[in-house]
């Protein structure tokens, strides 16, 4: 009996735990590809912005995305922080209409722009902007 109910117990611990970061999956994903890639990250944009069909990873991204900048990435792993910050750094930095129309979609009441944007006049580098 006491055997079963540990069982059932670490099952329902570990899905839990589980539950408490995003997916790995997409953690090598060569994301300056996908930056320097105008075509791809158009793709991608598309995909975020409900304007076109999506990959497997921008599916997942667009998932989780919202939850991201609501817990400041709290869910995400190291790697994907650093992804994140990369990518925030691209956008703020060289694709500026892609930052914004992000912003319009998943902050429209600008909770999380002016985090984001204070540092970008000194061409912050967002990479290690989680650690």
């Amino acid at each position: 009996m006491y055997k079963e109910l540990f069982i059932i117990s670490a099952i329902i611990c570990i899905s839990l735990c589980a539950d408490n970061k995003y997916t790995s999956k997409y953690d090598k994903i060569d994301v300056d590809a996908i930056l320097n890639n105008e075509r791809v990250l158009k793709r991608y944009m598309d995909c975020l912005l409900d304007r076109g069909r999506c990959t497997p990873e921008g599916t997942e991204l667009r998932k989780y995305l919202p939850d991201a900048l609501e817990t400041e990435c709290s869910k995400c792993t190291d790697a994907q922080k650093k992804i994140a910050g990369k990518v925030m750094s691209f956008l703020l930095q060289n694709r500026r209409n892609y930052w914004n129309e992000l912003l319009a979609k998943y902050d429209p009441e600008g909770k999380f722009r002016k985090k984001y944007e204070q540092s970008s006049e000194d061409n912050t580098d967002y990479s290690e902007f989680y650690d």
